[in-house]
């Protein structure tokens, strides 16, 4: 059993000590081992090198093992509400030793008054006690008797029980102080999460031949900010974009395409604008009997991989994945393409497999499966023999979890999609591909994008608006804005373009991730450009300010490095400390989300560190001057270094977010 300690460090320091011990008597029986083989003992000679061999590779992975635990102490930033936890979890278990799976609860004060974080845990304990045993004990006793039983700890400078029995807790200066410098020196760290694990995220998937609109908006931003907060922390992401690239529609595809181009086997076809395209085909389809015979012949060809067909279809998602590409790099988007067709080949084994499991009935035709707890079944194969949805995407969840080895699988699809996914899933478990309890497969499901009339966001005349028409008017109303506040005047054409990008993107993607995802949220550009209130506009000045500082006062980063080895940071001004406990919070919201997937928690944080850090600026002088002469009189060391963690902070937040700030503004 390890220590108790708030600093994680400290178990890290016992974990090492057990494994330096461990490692030096490995090496010694290494070494005795050896002996015995040089002095000929022959009778056991091939056991003794066989003991050897083990030896060593239980030193080799002691050693690695060691290394990476050593890095974690060093490196990882601590979750001081996880630290909390653990020392008041363990006050709880020694008070009340016999009590099975007690609440913990600990939370950041809403007030100073109550201290730095709060145990609400008395109040609950008092409730299990009175129904579990009939005792009626009451939480302020409950909360005496933890108090007494806080282990010792290098974070709490003190505790105080108010009320009914919240517990109040008061962290010890030179403890944040201590953190703040890490983070000055090790740079902005994941907390220990554990065992790195591979993730798999779904998200974008637009279809073939059709445009990118603004319904594919949020599944994108979302898709890529989760994907790189896991990434952060440590696990291997596989960031795939399940594409529409394959199905009936592709038939009447290549069925025009013959009529239209002929020639398109030995000339590339001109046919850029692919919606008209798709619309043409389809008002054939719909209305030409003798083209949807035909359509469904070229399905068929196309599926049995006829050459020809495998060409028209590979020019049709050509042309597609162009488009779809200029919107990736407009958003800085990084995602593996995967789509049906990837799959294709793997719906035969899925629905053989469900038959020899005994989990197919035929409805008029159909094979279908019916999971327990859902009122409509999955087909997995049509009547004429195809595949549906359901098949492909049960093959895909098989894929990723048997072949990816994914131990978290996200699929960042809209709410519409919840019965269907969520039956998927039940079908895995219920066939065996994975367990809940060990391998983690969530629908991160999202609203749709209104606009200001609280309809479906739609143009004028009716039609969805297209993406890149929105990224082009977000740029355009981006430099709009910046030229109203004459930056075009300061800034030169290279800086006003690089802002002119930040402001347009950070914004759309901001006033997406911004919102809780669950929610439908309206669009505005009024509102996501305004540059006060929690906008990006907002977030992205606040920052360039902030980085002007040091440079205004003469301080280059290579001073700040060297102060930030040296400098004590002092936290005695409440504005000082009010920031110095907000930055050291951003482990604990970068877990929270870990947990939830609700992103809009970092967008608040960031937008309360940066109104902490107004209020800090505001009372607390970095740089002092002369009012008469404008020269600097003196430079507050200690406050450059908070300006420089807070800026450190929301650069990392801005880079999980998606959102690529400037240094001029």
């Amino acid at each position: 059993h390890f220590p108790v300690s708030c600093h994680c460090s400290e178990l890290l320091t016992t974990q090492i000590s057990f494994q330096e011990n461990e490692i030096k008597l490995l090496s010694a029986e290494i070494e005795r081992l050896k002996n015995f083989g040089c002095l000929g003992v022959s009778p056991s000679l091939e056991g003794l090198r066989d003991e050897n061999a083990k030896l060593k590779y239980r030193l080799n992975f002691l050693k690695k093992s060691l290394q990476e635990e050593r890095s974690k102490s060093t490196k990882s930033m601590i979750n001081i509400n996880s630290c909390l936890q653990e020392i008041f979890g363990a006050a709880i278990q020694a008070a009340y030793p016999d009590l099975e799976n007690p609440p913990l609860v600990v939370t950041p004060s809403q007030q100073p008054k109550f201290g730095d974080y709060q145990c609400n845990s008395a109040m609950g304990i008092s409730q299990i006690l009175l129904k579990t045993r009939e005792q009626k004990v009451s939480p302020r006793e409950i909360a005496e008797k933890i108090v007494k039983n806080i282990p010792a700890n290098e974070c709490i400078d003190k505790v105080e029980i108010a009320g009914p029995g919240f517990i109040n807790v008061h962290l010890r200066k030179d403890f944040v102080s201590k953190q703040l410098s890490s983070l000055l020196i090790n740079g902005v760290q994941p907390p220990a999460i554990g065992k790195r694990k591979k993730v798999v995220v779904d998200f974008s998937s637009p279809n073939i031949a059709k445009e990118m609109h603004v319904g594919h908006l949020r599944s994108t931003i979302i898709g890529e900010s989760m994907s790189r907060l896991f990434e952060f922390v440590g696990y291997d992401v596989l960031r795939l974009n399940h594409l529409g690239d394959w199905g009936t529609q592709f038939g009447m595809l290549i069925a025009h395409l013959q009529d239209k181009f002929p020639d398109y086997l030995s000339v590339s076809p001109p046919i850029g604008d692919l919606q008209a395209f798709y619309k043409e085909s389809k008002q054939r389809f719909d209305t030409e009997e003798e083209f949807k015979k035909r359509a469904y012949q070229c399905v068929v060809l196309l599926q049995s991989k006829n050459p020809d067909f495998i060409k028209a279809w590979n020019l049709i998602c050509d042309v597609s994945r162009r488009e779809f590409q200029k919107i990736y790099n407009c958003l800085d988007i990084t995602i593996v393409e995967r789509g049906e067709s990837f799959y294709h080949d793997m719906m035969k084994d899925i629905v053989k497999e469900f038959e020899d499991k005994g989990f197919v009935q035929v409805d008029d035709g159909r094979k279908v499966v019916f999971v327990p707890g859902f009122s409509v079944p999955l087909t997995i194969m049509k009547s004429d023999g195809g595949y549906t949805y359901d098949t492909s995407d049960l093959a895909a969840l098989k894929h990723r979890l048997c072949e990816e080895k994914g131990d978290i699988l996200i699929y960042v699809v809209d709410s519409g999609q919840s019965v269907h996914l969520q039956t998927v899933f039940a079908a895995g478990q219920m066939i065996g591909w994975y367990d809940p309890k060990v391998t983690r497969v969530a629908h991160a499901a999202f609203g749709v994008v209104l606009g200001e009339d609280k309809k479906k966001f739609k143009t004028r005349s009716g039609d969805t608006v297209r993406l890149i028409d929105l990224l082009e008017e977000g740029l355009k109303r981006a430099m709009d804005k910046l030229k109203d506040k004459e930056r075009d005047k300061v800034l030169t054409p290279e800086e006003l373009k690089a802002a002119q990008t930040s402001v347009a993107f950070g914004c759309i993607k901001y006033a997406d991730l911004s919102h809780n995802r669950l929610n439908d949220y309206v669009f505005s550009f009024d509102k996501m450009l305004d540059d006060r209130g929690n906008t990006a506009a907002y977030l992205l000045y606040a920052f360039t300010r902030i980085r002007a500082i040091a440079r205004l006062a003469n301080i280059d980063e290579q001073m700040l490095r060297k102060a930030a080895r040296e400098e004590v940071l002092v936290l005695d001004h409440e504005k000082e400390w009010k920031l110095g406990k907000c930055i050291l919070r951003f482990p604990e919201i970068l877990q929270k989300i870990l947990e939830d997937l609700l992103l809009h928690t970092l967008c608040d944080y960031l937008y309360e560190l940066a109104t902490t850090f107004t209020e800090f600026y505001d009372s607390c002088y970095c740089v002092e001057k002369d009012r008469q002469t404008g020269q600097i009189v003196k430079v507050n060391m200690w406050r450059l270094l908070l300006c420089e963690a807070t800026a450190t902070i929301m650069a990392k937040g801005f880079d999980i977010l998606g959102i690529k700030p400037v240094q001029r503004m």
